[in-house]
């Protein structure tokens, strides 16, 4: 809800054309029918939260339903009802307070080692290196980590949208627009603490980021992987 409301989401009309092939893969993954809503802006973008198939919600830009054609809307749209699936948000949940713990802990443990490292370590002070060392570098591979989960993530709900579009064709052609377009039109309003909930990173016209650090996987290497699987039935 908080997300929705971030971004201005509003209830889809029901006579909307998107309603039908929403409805259409929702049954055909045997899941109720989540709710739709629409994010005003143009920049296309689209985004699945709910931590379950029973409490879900996809919403679409309209600048996304503006560019996109049915077969490369369908993929989008089982791209987001995969995440769903696959419980995503709630993995994501997860690996952001243990990410967040670790923050904490190694903070703890810095400020301890400053005020009573002097009196543990009587050989010169090398225990306190090594905790400010710490301190220092596991929020740094808590972060990696959590970005490495969002991006395997991604690689997941690419796979199994794209089986249950029948083909991974109608999502790969979305992604090529989307990325291009948001390039130039970055979505209004779009925050870190969010752009892994989204296909596309909506930062990515405006911020560079290192591979390790990215909550996406480069497109790339995403659209290769989609032909990798099918090509071979995997």
């Amino acid at each position: 809800k908080i997300v929705l409301r971030l971004y201005r989401a509003q209830p889809m009309e029901t006579d909307h054309p998107v309603v039908e092939v929403i409805r259409d893969l929702a049954a055909r993954a045997r899941m109720p029918m989540p709710r739709l809503y629409r994010i005003p802006s143009s920049s296309p973008n689209a985004f699945a939260t709910g931590r379950n198939p029973q409490h879900a919600a996809v919403a679409v830009s309209e600048g996304l339903l503006k560019i996109l054609n049915r077969e490369e809307l369908e993929g989008v749209l089982a791209h987001e009802l995969s995440h769903v699936l696959n419980r995503d948000t709630l993995i994501s949940t997860c690996a952001a307070t243990m990410a967040s713990a670790i923050v904490m802990l190694a903070n703890m443990a810095k400020w301890a080692a400053i005020f009573g490292g002097s009196r543990r370590d009587e050989r010169g002070g090398g225990g306190l290196f090594e905790v400010i060392a710490m301190a220092i570098f596991a929020p740094l591979a808590a972060a990696l980590i959590q970005m490495a989960i969002s991006r395997s993530r991604e690689f997941q709900a690419d796979k199994s949208g794209a089986q249950l579009a029948k083909s991974p064709e109608g999502l790969i052609s979305a992604l090529k627009k989307i990325s291009h377009v948001s390039k130039q039109m970055p979505l209004e309003g779009a925050t870190p603490a969010t752009s892994h909930l989204f296909i596309i990173n909506p930062l990515a016209g405006s911020l560079s980021v290192t591979k390790l650090f990215s909550t996406h996987p480069p497109l790339e290497e995403r659209i290769r992987q989609l032909r990798n699987e099918f090509r071979y039935g995997r």
